[in-house]
């Protein structure tokens, strides 16, 4: 266990707000990791505000990208995240900001959350993870109903919003191949690209 909220992995900032999560993906590197390149991600407590993630924050070098992404949910921590992103804006105005979400967030808020960081949000990349609904709770092991449609609105919402927006996928997990097309059609249809992750052992391409 660390507490470690800040971390930096190929010259970019990275962010891990919570090991909370209400996906249990079959392919996430903590299934079988505790740590990403010797960076060890499980948190000790999550009891901490934005002004201690910008304490630690403080002590890095942002030049090119600030990504909020670690081993749970980073949506979770809303407020967290709204306010450490609008001190990087403000602070860093020339720095992208991305969120890696599973796009559950709508539904757990009940509401439409994206409005809420236009301007402060330049990306998000959004797990669409499958081609259909049951093959989606088979890889992503949602922890609600019709996860699966929830991500597909907030991924519209994204779009719509004008924010940049990434579907993306992990394809080759175990040798198991994904219809790539039509996740691609699937994206493009809401308003995103498709980006598509080759599954190595011990992480991503």
């Amino acid at each position: 266990m660390s507490n470690i909220l800040v971390y930096e992995l190929d010259k970019k900032i990275y962010i891990n707000l919570t090991n909370r999560c209400t996906n249990e993906c079959i392919f996430c590197l903590r299934q079988d990791k505790d740590d990403v390149c010797g960076q060890e991600l499980w948190l000790d407590s999550e009891d901490f505000t934005s002004e201690d993630v910008i304490e630690q924050l403080k002590k890095f070098n942002l030049s090119s990208e600030v990504i909020f992404c670690g081993y749970g949910e980073p949506m979770l921590k809303f407020e967290v995240l709204r306010q450490v992103a609008k001190y990087i804006k403000e602070t860093y105005p020339e720095i992208k900001i991305r969120v890696n979400t599973n796009g559950h967030a709508n539904f757990i808020y009940k509401k439409n959350v994206v409005p809420e960081l236009v301007g402060l949000v330049d990306e998000f990349s959004v797990s669409l993870n499958a081609s259909n609904s049951e093959e989606y709770d088979e890889l992503s092991q949602p922890k609600f109903e019709n996860a699966y449609e929830e991500v597909k609105k907030f991924i519209k919402c994204s779009a719509d919003a004008g924010i940049e927006t990434v579907a993306s996928i992990v394809d080759g997990y175990k040798g198991r191949r994904l219809d790539v097309e039509k996740c691609r059609e699937i994206a493009e249809s809401l308003g995103a690209k498709l980006r598509v992750r080759e599954w190595i052992v011990n992480g991503y391409s």
